[in-house]
């Protein structure tokens, strides 16, 4: 076989078709594309981008529970919003690509969530292949000016994990392992873009509550964000994807998550000293209060309310609770500014 008509050659003609195939895709329907990639994230707006969102901006209004002096300025918090929405979003968007244009994806997704862009047949794998590599680009180029490099970097790496190397499939420790680590690195990613350098620096003290407080994060994910997959379940196994109710059954799955958000829902107000103190932090024991009967909620609509559109509702509500607890090192700073001690 002469070199020019060898695989390799051949190969990279056809990479640079698909490259202008594209373009030209984007600019006859630009409109279409943009929606389509919009719902590539679709599904995680409210567990990636809204808790990252969450943990970065409650975090830095706290930042004073763990110990950064000076603390950011309120107002500095709230303009660098939209730079957090951005890189979450940027990191978020090339992760999903890869994980829906997979052949066993496009297969769950049709019988899961039937709308998205590789079932609904808006984007070819290949284009999606070519399009997840542009915005792995985009996403690198963003995080080394804004903050959030290294995060960036791992979330590429356990994306590989969990996409390619099917690490989302194989064990259910696995998939709560990765899906942990990947809930730290877009909140811990979040969180540096809203500080200044030597503010992340204070944050990440050995010494300091900070990566207490995101290895508690971590662990709270690792044991509850199964709470996803009950609703899945079908096309899970479909796919032959090993989930915790599918693992160890749907019962008891229920009780093992239902348990740790009881566990959980007590302990996070207990750490912050929300369920501590006397008569003057009162209302501040009543919140705390309140976020574990959020958290009961949560574990009692797991045990008793099972149909999938009521499994959709309760990871809902994990969701929001999860964000819930962002504001505990807020309210923690509040007390100290109003004299009264905080334990932590």
């Amino acid at each position: 076989m002469s070199a020019l008509t060898s695989p390799c050659h051949a190969a990279k003609p056809l990479r640079i078709q698909r490259f202008v195939d594209l373009i030209h895709t984007i600019a006859q329907q630009p409109g279409r594309f943009a929606y389509s990639i919009w719902l590539f994230t679709y599904s995680d707006l409210k567990t990636i981008i809204a808790t990252s969102f969450g943990f970065g901006l409650l975090s830095a209004l706290g930042a004073v529970s763990f110990g950064i002096h000076p603390s950011p300025a309120w107002t500095l918090c709230v303009q660098r919003i939209p730079l957090v929405l951005l890189w979450a979003w940027l990191n978020l968007l090339p992760f999903t690509i890869d994980n829906q244009r997979q052949p066993d994806a496009i297969m769950e997704d049709s019988i899961n969530k039937p709308w998205r862009t590789m079932p609904c047949r808006r984007m070819t794998s290949e284009h999606a292949k070519l399009v997840m590599y542009i915005f792995y680009l985009i996403a690198l180029g963003t995080s080394s000016q804004i903050g959030g490099l290294m995060q960036c970097v791992a979330l590429i790496g356990l994306g590989v994990w969990y996409n390619d190397a099917r690490g989302a499939d194989v064990s259910c420790v696995i998939r709560n392992l990765i899906n942990s680590a990947g809930f730290l690195c877009y909140t811990s990613g979040a969180l540096q873009v809203e500080l200044s350098p030597s503010q992340w620096q204070s944050f990440t003290n050995p010494e300091g509550p900070g990566l207490q407080w995101l290895a508690i994060i971590g662990a709270i994910v690792f044991t509850t964000v199964q709470t996803q997959d009950m609703s899945d379940q079908v096309g899970d196994s479909a796919r032959g994807r090993k989930t915790l109710p599918l693992v160890i059954g749907d019962a008891n799955a229920r009780w093992v998550t239902a348990a740790w958000m009881v566990v959980w829902g007590l302990f996070d107000p207990w750490y912050w000293g929300w369920l501590q103190g006397n008569g003057e932090s009162g209302i501040l024991r009543c919140a705390g209060f309140g976020l574990a009967g959020l958290a009961g909620v949560i574990a009692i609509r797991t045990l008793f309310l099972r149909s999938v559109a009521s499994d959709k509702r309760t990871f809902a509500l994990w969701n929001l609770w999860l964000v819930s607890q962002y504001g505990l090192p807020v309210c923690a700073a509040l007390r100290r500014a109003g004299g009264v001690d905080v334990a932590v």
